[in-house]
C-alpha cells in the first residue's frame, strides 16, 4: 500500500518557511497569517512524529530530519507548479512542441512554416532547436526530427529526407584569381570542414569526396574545422573558403544564389531525417497534421 502522506497544506507551509528561512515571509508569500503557518507546520511535526524547525534567538534553525528532506520537497512543489502550467497551457491553446536540429531549421524549416501554419487544425509550434536528442519523457517533447539510418526503437518514425554531400562556395570566389573549374583546383582554396560524426552510418568528408572526384595535390585535413554547421555555413557565405555542404542545409542557399555548387559530383550518404514521435501520440490529429505536411514538404524537394 502507498505510505499515507501528510496533508498538502501543511507540507505547503513547512516547504515554505524551510526555504525562505522565516514564518512572516512564507505566511507573505502563501498569503495566510504568520499563525497560520506555525499552526500548519506544528501539525505536521506531530504527523511525523518529528521535530521540524528549531528556533534560535530570532532565527529558526532546520533540524536534520527537515534538511533531509526540504530539497526534494521544494523539487516536488515546482514539479507540481510545472504540471499546473501545462494543463493551463494546454487547455488555453494546442501546442507542438518539436526537437530539431539547429542547422536544419535556420536553414530549411523556418522558411517554410508560413506554408503550415496556413493549414486548417494546424496548432502552435515550439521550436526546440538543440543538437542532442531530445528525451521525449523528460523533456516535454511531442516530436523530433532526427537524423540518422532509421532506427528509432519505441518511436513511430517516418523518413523525410537523404543527404548527399558536395563543395559550396561563394560566388565571389569564382571570380577571384583561382577559378574553380575541375576538383584539382581546391589545392589553391580553403577547405572548410565540419568536425561532425555519427555514430551510427556514414557521413562522408573531404577525403571520400576527392576520393569520388579523382582531384589531385588537395589535402583533405588542410583548412579551417569548425564544430558547428551554422557557423561553417557562415565561413562560407563570408567567402572564406570551400565547404563539404549537405544537400538540406544550403538547398535554400544555392537557390538564391547566396551559396554555388562549382562541381556536379557528390557523394551519398546513408543517414537522414526522419520524423518521430512516441506511437501513443502519433495518431494525435494535430501531429498527423504536421507529419503529412512535412513528408510533403520534403518530397517537393
Amino acid at each position: 500500500m502507498a505510505e499515507r502522506m501528510p496533508m498538502l497544506p501543511a507540507l505547503r507551509a513547512f516547504e515554505a518557511v524551510a526555504r525562505l528561512g522565516s514564518v512572516r515571509m512564507a505566511a507573505s508569500e502563501l498569503h495566510v497569517t504568520p499563525a497560520a503557518i506555525s499552526q500548519q507546520v506544528k501539525a505536521l511535526e506531530a504527523d511525523l512524529g518529528l521535530q521540524l524547525i528549531r528556533r534560535r534567538g530570532n532565527a529558526l534553525e532546520l533540524t536534520a530530519a527537515a534538511l533531509a528532506g526540504s530539497e526534494t520537497l521544494s523539487a516536488g512543489f515546482r514539479l507540481m507548479a510545472e504540471a499546473v502550467r501545462q494543463i493551463r497551457d494546454h487547455q488555453a491553446r494546442p501546442q507542438i512542441r518539436l526537437s530539431v536540429d539547429p542547422t536544419l531549421a535556420a536553414n530549411w524549416l523556418i522558411a517554410r512554416l508560413p506554408r503550415y501554419r496556413a493549414l486548417p487544425g494546424c496548432v502552435d509550434l515550439l521550436l526546440d532547436a538543440n543538437r542532442r536528442y531530445a528525451d521525449f519523457g523528460r523533456d516535454q517533447v511531442d516530436a523530433a526530427i532526427r537524423f540518422g539510418i532509421g532506427k528509432f526503437p519505441g518511436l513511430d518514425a517516418h523518413f523525410l529526407m537523404a543527404e548527399e554531400l558536395f563543395p559550396v562556395c561563394s560566388p565571389k570566389l569564382l571570380r577571384g584569381p583561382h577559378p574553380l573549374k575541375k576538383p584539382d583546383d581546391l589545392k589553391r582554396h580553403t577547405l572548410l570542414h565540419n568536425d561532425w560524426s555519427s555514430r551510427q552510418g556514414n557521413w562522408p568528408n573531404w577525403q571520400n569526396w576527392l576520393d569520388e572526384a579523382g582531384a589531385r595535390g588537395v589535402d583533405a585535413r588542410s583548412g579551417l574545422h569548425f564544430n558547428d554547421g551554422l557557423v561553417v555555413i557562415e565561413a562560407a557565405l563570408n567567402g572564406q573558403g570551400v565547404f563539404l555542404a549537405n544537400t538540406t542545409a544550403v538547398k535554400d542557399l544555392l537557390a538564391a544564389r547566396k551559396l554555388v555548387a562549382p562541381f556536379s559530383v557528390r557523394v551519398k550518404s546513408d543517414l537522414g531525417y526522419y520524423f518521430v514521435c512516441p506511437q501513443q501520440t502519433a495518431r494525435r490529429g494535430e501531429i498527423v497534421i504536421l507529419r503529412d505536411w512535412l513528408l510533403r514538404e520534403a518530397a517537393a524537394d
